[in-house]
């Protein structure tokens, strides 16, 4: 079995990786939408906070009743119970990556959890 696994995402509008890369503590998803589209349903979560990254474009979310506008290189963290909905801009489309991983689950990270060879 590989240690790794490797996924080359087309431009469609929404990629899961769990099973094209075998995920076993994240939910990974790729996002395209066209100018002045938007995704068709507010959601919330029962146990996963979201974060999600804006790879290009512009637009913005409706989170908890609150206009966030977004752009490229914009990151936001977003609890599970609160309601979102993304929409790309009227005059250009936004692509953005959304990591899914279950609330307050990390138990160490970074050089905490990194094992450095002597």
């Amino acid at each position: 079995m590989a240690v790794y696994s490797k996924f080359s995402a087309a431009q469609e509008p929404r990629t899961e990786l769990h099973d094209k890369l075998a995920l076993t503590g994240a939910e990974v998803s790729i996002n395209n939408l066209p100018a002045g589209a938007s995704v068709p349903f507010f959601h919330a979560h029962r146990q996963n906070e979201e974060i999600y990254v804006i790879l290009s474009g512009k637009g913005s979310a409706i989170i908890d009743g609150e206009t966030v506008s977004l752009a490229a290189g914009d990151w936001v963290r977003i609890s599970p119970a609160a309601m979102r909905r993304f929409f790309a801009a009227e005059d250009e489309a936004i692509s953005f990556a959304c990591i899914q991983v279950k609330e307050n689950s990390l138990g160490s990270y970074t050089v905490d959890d990194a094992i450095v060879p002597e």
